[in-house]
């Protein structure tokens, strides 16, 4: 949550030259830092030193955040974007109201919206589950969370918890959780087998985590191909972390619905 006050060429060296390769205790760079610099990046920032250090790299030099199991991460949106996650088409293009029919989303759940933005599949959600049911919105950006809170006010809901998550941990309450929502999430987890692995654990026996992503396979789609992924990258990602696919729905016109449940 934190940024180099020196200037932005030294804190390239620092980084490119000071990090876990040449010495093992990283935290004196951190503890060199400041808040404030660089704030809709600074707050996706790890606390642990090695990720945190990896990850303000990225940052200063507006690169993704590397690979995994070949395939390219994507950044993390700034909250500075968040006008485009209420975009007049998007509502056309992702359905929410009929994924959500689809997902048969009932009064009295326990829905966790991971990366759950300004809170667009939240407020949905939080009037589907109803008022004996929780909807847990989680961020990794306190900016995002704070336009959600005001979302919430303006729409008079208050069954949806704010939780700020971070890279490698939603911050879920184990075996509390019906359904795992992720919409256009995934493909920009910089740890995924730290965030899977507990958002399993968040998971009830029978409870189920359910994957949107733009299709991969088609180019056509208008998206960035490092935020699109294809069914075949999802299976090989997704089902060694624990995971069974249940089923796969194609009805939106650019993206994959995947239901897992733990396997």
């Amino acid at each position: 949550m934190k940024v180099l006050q020196s200037s932005m060429k030294y804190s390239w060296l620092l980084l490119l030259f000071w990090n876990p390769a040449h010495t093992p205790d990283c935290s004196a760079v951190v503890a060199t830092e400041v808040s404030g610099l660089f704030r809709s990046q600074s707050s996706l920032l790890d606390l642990n030193p090695p990720v945190h250090l990896s990850q303000l790299r990225h940052a200063l030099s507006g690169q993704t955040t590397g690979t995994y199991k070949g395939r390219t991460i994507a950044p993390v949106m700034s909250a500075a974007g968040a006008d485009w996650l209420t975009r007049e088409d998007r509502e056309r293009n992702e359905q929410p109201e009929k994924v959500l029919d689809a997902l048969n989303i009932r009064e009295g759940m326990t829905v966790a919206d991971i990366g759950a933005g300004v809170g667009y599949f939240s407020l949905r959600l939080a009037r589907r589950v109803s008022n004996n049911g929780r909807v847990l919105a989680v961020d990794v950006q306190s900016e995002m969370l704070e336009l959600l809170k005001k979302n919430m006010e303006k729409q008079r809901v208050s069954n949806i918890d704010l939780i700020q998550g971070s890279p490698v941990d939603p911050h879920l309450p184990e075996n509390s959780v019906d359904l795992a929502l992720l919409v256009d999430v995934y493909h920009e987890f910089q740890t995924p087998e730290e965030m899977m692995s507990r958002i399993r654990s968040s998971l009830k026996s029978d409870g189920r985590l359910v994957l949107i992503e733009y299709r991969g396979e088609d180019p056509n789609v208008p998206i960035k191909p490092e935020h699109k992924m294809t069914v075949k990258q999802v299976l090989f990602e997704i089902e060694p972390m624990g995971f069974r696919l249940k089923e796969t729905l194609e009805f939106l016109p650019w993206q994959h619905i995947f239901i897992f449940v733990r396997d």
